[in-house]
């Protein structure tokens, strides 16, 4: 079944923090708030190292922010046209 336009995962990190500021989850996470509003605000992604700091912050497994992005990556991926890629076999076959 095909995936239809998942959100960036910092949407749903911004629902998680509810009411704490960026600078406090930034502080809490180790990192600066530059690259926390980079993810919140979809111009970054979540790498796996900031996917286990997630998972540690919020009481989540890594694996879900991981897999939020992955989804997200691959659906912007499939919407643009590989007109240079040759498959080895036939539809056809």
């Amino acid at each position: 079944m095909p995936m239809h336009n998942p959100p960036h995962p910092g949407l749903i990190l911004r629902e998680y923090l509810g009411e704490t500021s960026i600078t406090e989850a930034a502080r809490r996470l180790g990192v600066t708030r530059a690259a926390l509003s980079r993810i919140l605000n979809g111009r970054a992604a979540i790498s796996a190292d900031m996917a286990v700091r997630l998972s540690i912050l919020l009481g989540t497994s890594s694996a879900l922010w991981a897999g939020m992005q992955t989804s997200y990556d691959l659906w912007q991926a499939e919407q643009k046209t590989h007109r240079n890629v040759i498959p080895l076999h036939s539809a056809m076959a």
